[in-house]
């Protein structure tokens, strides 16, 4: 068994060393699309809608990178991945950049050869079980059949926090989010774990979501966030100044509505050298000096993007939490642009 967990991963750190040395942005240039990895489906952070367009919060993210090298939100291709999929798809480049609610973890960074390029939804691993089993602890959850995606952090967590608390369960292990709905509400498990966003997430779409309990704990830290390929340092900062890119202007106060007057030119250097009137930022990552505007512009800054897909006037409901800005006592924080 080790030894084939091992083969496993030297055979993805292998497609990512090959993959990398080609030079992404100039593939994603020459090609004029950006392919963009994504989850199978989970509504407000990657789903299509009824008419198969993708959106969501990690979609917004993927078309900001397509804007600022491209020009163009439109121009992504998105790839629905699942949690075993997700890691070949990148490391063989099927994929340009993975967005799809992934936890940052040693191994992935450093054992499968990834590069995350930072966070953009701090959570947690919860518990989702049915009003009707009375449970309002996951202590409470002794010889429980349990949903879980295969090929996750969760699946750790869990065993980890079952054996902690001295308490048993049976996992039901599903691929998708979508299998995972239709097994728990067929009830062939008794609860659902992942992280806490994407129980919020999930709960939502269902007919009757008070008829179902997210438990109070938490048992993990899981920071989500884009990732590329190692070696290819030039791409990494692409995707990493976007992010930053939307977060800054966020903290700025720069949004879809403004950044056409203050494109024009502010009293705030940092805003104009984000928007690209002073210095020469873009010109360092290999983009027009505009690519930042372009980025904010696609869906909006941070906060914009976070309001409108899982915000608390969502059906999702989330709170900013730890996902408010660093200013607002968050850890959404963004080094400076200069």
């Amino acid at each position: 068994m080790k030894k084939s967990v091992i083969f496993g991963a030297l055979t993805v750190a292998g497609l990512a060393a090959g993959a990398a040395a080609a030079g992404t942005l100039d593939d994603v240039k020459a090609r004029g699309k950006l392919n963009c990895g994504v989850t199978t489906g989970l509504v407000g952070f990657a789903a299509p809608d009824a008419n198969g367009n993708w959106e969501g919060f990690d979609v917004g993210v993927c078309r900001a990178v397509a804007a600022a090298v491209l020009g163009d939100p439109t121009a992504v291709e998105f790839v629905p991945t699942t949690g075993k999929t997700r890691f070949t798809a990148l490391a063989s480049g099927e994929i340009d950049m993975l967005a799809r609610n992934t936890t940052w973890t040693f191994s992935r960074d450093v054992d499968l050869k990834f590069e995350f390029t930072g966070v953009n939804y701090y959570d947690g691993q919860g518990f989702m079980v049915p009003a009707e089993l009375g449970v309002s602890s996951a202590k409470e959850l002794d010889g429980a059949t349990v949903c879980i995606q295969t090929g996750t952090t969760t699946e750790l967590n869990l065993a980890d926090f079952f054996r902690a608390n001295n308490i048993s369960y049976e996992p039901v292990p599903i691929e998708t989010n979508a299998e995972a709905q239709q097994q728990y509400l067929a009830g062939a498990c008794d609860v659902y774990t992942t992280d806490a966003s994407g129980l919020a997430a999930t709960r939502a779409t269902f007919e009757d979501p008070g008829a179902h309990v997210l438990l109070p704990e938490i048992i993990s830290k899981e920071p989500l966030g884009p990732l590329v390929r190692h070696g290819d340092n030039n791409w990494g900062d692409v995707v990493r100044w976007t992010l930053n890119a939307l977060i800054t202007a966020e903290e700025l106060g720069v949004t879809s509505a403004n950044i056409g007057e203050m494109a024009g030119g502010t009293n705030n250097p940092e805003v104009n050298r984000l928007l690209g009137t002073e210095g020469s930022l873009g010109e360092m990552l290999g983009l027009s000096a505009d690519w930042a505007k372009n980025a904010v512009m696609a869906g909006g800054n941070y906060g914009e993007l976070f309001e409108k897909n899982i915000g608390e006037n969502t059906p999702i409901g989330l709170a900013r939490g730890l996902n408010a800005q660093w200013t607002d006592g968050g850890l959404i924080y963004s080094p400076p642009f200069r």
